[in-house]
């Protein structure tokens, strides 16, 4: 049975945005090989990865690096750039971690796609008289043009984004708000993401039904205290089965 509304996040939930951010920090480091020193790519993305993930769990930083993005992947560059260097690596100035962080994100903005059906998803959700909210956090401007890029501004009720309303998940008014906006109670709501704190663990401590999007299909982390009503490896499982004829 479906409810009442279905809060979506959007980055890596409806569109494939920031993936195995591993994988990108290689294929970047290939491009700036020329300016790495003498540096394997490899060596410096493993790095960059290690840094990015260092400085992501940090919870200060990720608030504040998430409302600009740029600024923070300079960030994470010239941290891996320094944990080279104490490790006696002869490394690249400050202005190569710049350009790497804006190569970095035109790279992304080149990538990014839609996952498989979701249009028809959302669509089909809202014929059937489902309530729908996008809750995005990040900067406005880059959040909204997503958006708008991806035909999303008219498929939901409610478009909220963090770095236009002041305050984003997994603050509980985040998904307070949309509710209300919505006009539903928890109870009623499903919320459907991949990040597994902000649209598992946090929305379940209000009651509501958190479904995991594992689009990589890689299982629950190791420890991790999350356990989603539901694990989804494509968005097509949020719809009800249809009877064989």
């Amino acid at each position: 049975m479906l409810p009442r509304a279905v809060l979506f996040d959007l980055d890596d939930t409806l569109i494939s945005a920031y993936r195995q951010p591993e994988l990108a920090w290689v294929a970047i480091a290939g491009e700036f090989a020329s300016d790495l020193r003498g540096l394997a790519p490899e060596m410096v993305a493993g790095a960059v990865s290690a840094a990015s993930e260092v400085f992501w769990s940090d919870e200060d930083r990720h608030r504040r690096g998430r409302l600009n993005l740029l600024y923070a992947r300079r960030d994470i560059v010239l941290d891996g750039f320094s944990a080279l260097a104490r490790n006696g690596a002869a490394v690249p100035d400050a202005s190569l971690a710049t350009m790497m962080a804006e190569r970095y994100q035109t790279y992304r903005d080149e990538q990014m796609h839609l996952f498989p059906h979701a249009h028809e998803v959302v669509d089909t959700l809202r014929a059937a008289g489902v309530k729908l909210a996008l809750i995005t956090n990040g900067a406005a401007q880059p959040q909204r043009a997503k958006v708008v890029r991806f035909g999303l501004t008219h498929r939901f009720h409610h478009i909220q984004i963090e770095g236009e309303h002041g305050f984003g998940k997994p603050e509980e008014r985040a998904y307070l708000h949309a509710m209300s906006v919505l006009g539903v109670e928890a109870h009623e709501t499903w919320m459907v993401g991949d990040n597994l704190e902000w649209e598992v663990i946090a929305p379940q401590r209000l009651g509501i039904h958190a479904i995991w999007h594992d689009s990589l299909g890689g299982g629950l982390p190791v420890g991790t205290e999350a356990r989603p009503d539901r694990i989804i490896r494509s968005l097509r499982e949020l719809l009800p089965a249809t009877p064989r004829s």
